[in-house]
């Protein structure tokens, strides 16, 4: 932050002084929520008075006076919205949540006037224009670029008129977008599957059963056993019950959240969200949202994407309707007389896998343990990057259950960790990586080491019990690190392109390729280990999950590709619409063939990746990275050692540290010397 500020005081307001904690970590027992809102105050104010210190000055517009001035601007903002935002999401309240909706309109109200201002895109346009008689390094052409054409396509050459029609559009996205988020945070939280008969426990592990009591416990319904619509409780119990009518009731409050008809029903803000969408990219001279929202990433079209997904889904769909025959074969065969349905998959597929593997994830749970699942994956981080993960509890932390470690490399600090695991109401869910701060270099070029968060929502402890994962969830943990390497390992000098500041079909190549080390044989010899013997886990065992690295995948793939599908769908809309969501869901899914016995992944009152958390046209990209990801852990592959150091040097150096300072493409053919194609992708998934 700049000095001036931080010698100022201001009724204790711990923003308005420097962290005075290790590695300056925000000191969270002195952060209330009274200070959130004067510390955005004042951060909107520091950062207009340093933009009107850039449109004032006399002097030629040049990268320095301009657009590293501008790359400044905000250090304040920037660090009260990273805290606030991690707070929001990881451990929020109804006083955050009323800050939220208070500031939210702010931001947008305060972006539109830096993107918007004239004078101050007149002197980025000079820069631009005479870029080449600058001698810029390559991070700074890069930043300027991003600089000049983020202001383009904020509206920054709109007339006066339309300029102000994009602020009101802007401010109601912002307002619509809390607000769908915090509907759902309430839809989660507000559904419990409360049981009190031993007979509705039948088919259910004991694991499961006895953390049902602990959440029954902890809600004051001692005696009885309680399972949420979060999705590590809910999905045992949807492997395991034998109750198909329970499966229907907890499968169904899941799929119907946000769709609910009450006050925090989701469709009227779906619907505006997307035709604010249409208009605001109308109004910036856009066919539809996706192709304003592609053109600056690596398929660069939405043609390019739905051609993509097109292929992925025509290989799948097969697959996963031979799946669901299977299935209802098994039915059958059981005299059951019903058609199989979606509540009903978990629990046939559980035991085809058993009957035809011998395996299930309570065989696979005790070799899961959290502690350990952790410390594996930071082995295959020191073997790749020689890094070190050390555990520090003099650091502040949000919430009790983060666990804090200091990343070292050759004794030198590196960055800081911190790790959250469990689900909780204050927890939003799913999984994701964030930063208290990120990488980058100040004014005066000293280094700036990252402070990053991973949050998933894993099974938490239970009694006697530590946390056990299954291998789906110990993929989870893989991935979220491989974000934060992304981060932690990070080499850039401005903050707007450091790290994880890439596109969006870019940024899950470093957390995906994670996920390979998981299952290799050679890394669960390492941290698979029996929570109570301390046995490592068996080679049948292992040679059990090899082979059923592919089970299931047809399923696994469409679902996904359904909800990628609804989003494209959604954002190639050319023409403003008022959209019944239901109906609109259903010509989407009977358009591309969806059986009746898959659901997507996620609906679209509960899709929080596109309404909420900045991936609308984008959740294709999860796919596009796999086929990133499985050609680029071929080039380990080849050396014959998964480990070698010299394909995780150039993997470093030409991904992990550049963020975003070069074109993906160029960063990807520099370090694997060749486009990627789709076949790494479906042979991956079994789908070739």
């Amino acid at each position: 932050m700049c000095p001036s500020c931080r010698q100022k005081k201001e009724s204790g307001n711990p923003f308005f002084t420097e962290f005075r904690t290790p590695f300056e970590v925000p000191p969270f027992d002195l952060i209330k929520v009274s200070h959130f809102k004067p510390a955005f105050l004042r951060g909107f104010e520091e950062q207009k008075e340093a933009v009107a210190k850039i449109v004032r000055n006399q002097d030629e517009p040049d990268f320095n006076n301009t657009i590293k001035a501008l790359e400044y601007s905000g250090e304040l903002l920037s660090e009260v919205s990273r805290v606030f935002g991690a707070l929001n999401s990881a451990n929020t309240n109804d006083s955050l949540q009323s800050v939220n909706l208070e500031i939210a309109p702010l931001q947008a109200r305060h972006r539109d006037d830096i993107n918007l201002n004239d004078s101050l895109f007149r002197k980025i346009k000079s820069v631009w224009n005479n870029r080449e008689k600058f001698k810029l390094t390559q991070e700074e052409k890069k930043v300027l670029e991003d600089t000049y054409k983020n202001f383009v396509r904020n509206g920054a050459e709109l007339s006066p008129e339309d300029k102000e029609k994009l602020r009101k559009i802007n401010e109601e996205l912002s307002l619509l977008s809390v607000k769908f988020g915090q509907n759902l945070l309430a839809e989660t939280n507000g559904f419990k599957l409360i049981l009190d008969k031993q007979e509705d426990l039948a088919g259910l592990p004991e694991g499961v059963i006895v953390q049902a009591a602990k959440t029954a416990e902890n809600m004051n319904l001692k005696g009885k056993w309680v399972f949420t619509i979060q999705y590590p409780i809910m999905e045992p119990f949807l492997k395991y019950s034998d109750r198909r009518d329970l499966r229907q009731k907890l499968f169904t409050a899941y799929f119907m959240k946000g769709d609910n008809g009450n006050d925090k029903d989701n469709n009227v803000i779906v619907a505006r969200i997307a035709r604010l969408r249409s208009d605001r990219a109308k109004l910036l001279g856009y066919r539809s949202y996706a192709d304003f929202a592609l053109e600056r990433t690596m398929a660069k079209t939405p043609e390019r994407v739905m051609d993509f997904l097109d292929q992925v889904w025509n290989a799948a769909l097969p697959v996963a309707k031979a799946e669901a025959s299977a299935r209802q074969e098994l039915i059958d065969k059981e005299g059951g007389k019903f058609r199989l349905e979606p509540w009903d998959w978990w629990y046939y597929t559980e035991k085809i896998k058993k009957e035809k593997y011998a395996i299930d994830d309570e065989m696979t749970r005790p070799y899961f343990r959290i502690e350990n699942v952790i410390d594996g994956m930071f082995y295959v981080a020191n073997r790749l990057y020689g890094l070190t993960f050390t555990k520090r509890t003099d650091i502040p932390k949000y919430h009790p259950d983060v666990v804090t470690y200091e990343v070292t490399r050759d004794k030198k600090h590196v960055g800081i960790l911190m790790i959250d695991n469990y689900p909780r109401a204050s927890k939003r869910a799913g999984a994701w990586c964030g930063a208290f701060r990120s990488q980058s270099r100040d004014r005066n070029g000293k280094m700036i080491y990252p402070i990053v968060t991973m949050v998933t929502n894993s099974a938490p402890p239970a009694e006697d019990k530590p946390s056990l994962l299954t291998p789906d969830e110990a993929s989870t943990l893989f991935h979220e690190f491989g974000h934060a390497l992304h981060q932690l390992l990070s080499n850039s000098t401005y903050p707007s392109v450091s790290g994880t500041s890439v596109p969006r079909d870019f940024v899950e190549l470093p957390s995906q390729i994670m996920e390979h080390w998981v299952l290799e044989p050679e890394v669960l010899k390492v941290y698979a280990k029996h929570y109570q013997t301390g046995e490592i886990i068996p080679s049948d065992l292992i040679e059990k999950l090899d082979k059923t690295s592919k089970f299931n995948t047809g399923f696994a793939t469409v679902e996904f590709l359904a909800a990628a599908l609804l989003d494209m769908e959604y954002h190639t809309l050319t023409e403003p619409v008022d959209l019944n969501i239901r109906e609109f869901e259903k010509q989407v899914l009977d358009k591309y063939g969806l059986i009746p016995q898959i659901k997507p992944r996620y609906r679209s009152t509960y899709f929080n990746h596109i309404w909420s958390g900045g991936y609308a046209s984008g959740y294709y990209s999860y796919y596009w990275s796999e086929m990133l990801d499985a050609d680029a852990f071929q080039a380990f592959r080849e050396t014959g050692d998964i480990f070698n150091r010299k394909v995780a040097a150039r993997f470093e150096k030409e991904i992990l540290s550049k963020g975003g300072t070069a074109d993906p493409l160029d960063m990807y053919i520099a370090f694997r010397g060749k486009e990627p194609t789709i076949n790494a992708l479906l042979e991956n998934r079994g789908l070739k």
